[in-house]
């Protein structure tokens, strides 16, 4: 274990898509960090995502960036960190809200909005992509995944970028902000279940409320944990996946006009971009027992840090490159096992249109700038993108 590469993940300035990460990759299966282990093969990652031997670990980050607070308190106690028993619960109770007739419903709303979007910019041949597309896009999908109204889109997006920070290495550098959030994020989440309580409708949000297995329903605690989670992670991370993407698509322009030729591969380049370049980089675990893996002792307590981009591109999987009508090995931006994510069909769907769409209105893209990133590491993706194009 001494004897092992060493990878600072806590280093800001340290990119997960970097050579020294792959040089690394190609000496060793996993590397030390200052939380505990990185896991940096496929198919090491694929087993130990199934290992009985560890629990889902994102219930330490709090305390490994010395955080307290609301946040932190939501966080242990949100449906992403249960465990046995309680995680099966919470989603056989919610599991039929994300049924495929009902993803499918939304669909038509979701190009509506990414038409609407572009048709706003289009004309003036340059926009910042996450400002006028990624963020809001986002916003109004999850307004109408919970059915809310679509001028709340703004508030709720400032919540949840505020909130997405605790998930990157600035975390403590943004505590109160972060924990302000969290309190706005449940006062908006008391108002919204009151209202769909005195009026009920057939939206998502309402058959979450009433959403029952056999005399079991959700708590008043965990209804609104489930609410800040369903909204945190339904515009965060599809914020961040679809300005990736874009930036991806900057570096293989080919692949953006292959895409516009053939919309057909709309859900094959959302997992592509995933495959490279996800916002989540990293799923993180937990032994709880004593184990040996490889020749390796992992202790009980031990973090692990399973890096989906290093596996997503390991060399003795994948052909090296991007290229959206490849078929592939499934990719681990949204983890695997019993925590593979719950939303995932409404992250996949609202993509796939997002990158149907834009294609078929925007060609010639180019950068117009760097943009502003948030670290390369942890949950990661751009604040601001800045793009140049023509129309179709």
């Amino acid at each position: 274990m001494d004897d092992a590469p060493f990878i600072d993940l806590a280093d800001p300035l340290l990119s997960i898509r970097s050579q020294a990460i792959k040089d690394v990759r190609a000496r060793s299966w996993f590397a030390r960090t200052p939380y505990g282990i990185a896991v940096l093969r496929y198919d090491d990652m694929r087993h130990l995502l199934l290992h009985r031997g560890l629990r889902q670990g994102s219930h330490e980050w709090p305390a490994h960036n010395n955080v307290t607070g609301v946040f932190s308190d939501w966080w242990s106690r949100t449906i992403l960190v249960q465990e046995g028993a309680d995680h099966a619960r919470l989603r056989k109770l919610v599991n039929p809200a994300f049924a495929p007739s009902i993803i499918a419903a939304m669909k038509p709303e979701f190009e509506r909005f990414a038409v609407e979007l572009v048709d706003d910019f289009a004309a003036d041949g340059r926009c910042d992509f996450m400002a006028d597309f990624a963020d809001p896009y986002a916003a109004r999908v999850i307004c109408h995944v919970l059915g809310l109204p679509l001028d709340e889109a703004d508030r709720i997006l400032k919540l949840s970028a505020t909130m997405g920070l605790a998930l990157g290495l600035s975390f403590k550098d943004h505590e109160v902000r972060i924990n302000e959030a969290t309190m706005g994020m449940f006062a908006y989440a008391d108002e919204l279940v009151a209202n769909r309580r005195s009026v009920p409708g057939d939206d998502f949000m309402s058959m979450l409320i009433a959403a029952s297995e056999g005399g079991d329903q959700l708590s008043d605690q965990e209804l609104r944990d489930m609410i800040l989670m369903l909204v945190f992670a339904g515009i965060d991370t599809t914020r961040n996946q679809l300005g990736l993407g874009m930036a991806t698509f900057l570096d293989h322009p080919e692949q953006w006009e292959l895409l516009a030729d053939r919309p057909d591969l709309a859900p094959q380049a959302v997992e592509e971009v995933m495959r490279v370049r996800p916002t989540i980089t990293w799923v993180t675990r937990q032994a709880i027992a004593d184990f040996d893996y490889k020749g390796l002792t992992i202790k009980e307590g031990t973090t692990l840090h399973l890096l989906a981009e290093a596996a997503g591109t390991d060399e003795e999987v994948y052909e090296a490159g991007f290229d959206i009508a490849a078929e592939r090995k499934r990719h681990f931006g949204f983890g695997g096992g019993m925590h593979h994510c719950l939303g995932h069909a409404i992250a996949r769907s609202d993509m796939a249109i997002a990158f149907t769409v834009l294609p078929s209105r925007l060609k010639s893209i180019h950068a117009a700038g760097p943009g502003e990133w948030l670290p390369d590491s942890g949950n990661t993706g751009a604040v601001s993108l800045p793009i140049t194009f023509e129309v179709r």
